[in-house]
């Protein structure tokens, strides 16, 4: 029986490491994205920062991309510059390819 609850306990550590590595990754990836978006407004230094900590921010609204892809759209599009939805979908999966491959690098 020993067994069973050492196993079982295994998994959920590394059920929580998992989740824990995935919340990281959706993290830095959304400020990577916020980081491109303010480049493309023109954005820098702290002010770029402060952009991307709002996008991050914006991912809390409710589960999923949907309020993410939402807010940069409509921010680029606010100041002239066209994007679609599909267009961010790719920009967030090749951003979640670079963050995940940052957080195994340790940085």
């Amino acid at each position: 029986m020993a067994q069973f609850d050492d196993r079982r306990d295994g998994f959920e550590k590394k059920f929580a490491h998992d989740e824990e590595l995935r919340f990281k990754a959706t993290a830095r990836r959304n400020k990577l994205l916020g980081q491109w978006v303010a480049g493309r407004l023109g954005k820098s230094g702290a002010e770029a920062d402060d952009y991307a900590k709002s996008v991050v921010m914006a991912d809390f609204e409710e589960a999923g991309d949907g309020d993410v892809i939402r807010k940069v759209k409509a921010d680029l599009e606010g100041n002239g510059h066209a994007v679609s939805e599909p267009e961010i979908r790719a920009k967030l999966d090749e951003l979640l390819s670079q963050a995940i491959a940052e957080i195994q690098a340790g940085r």
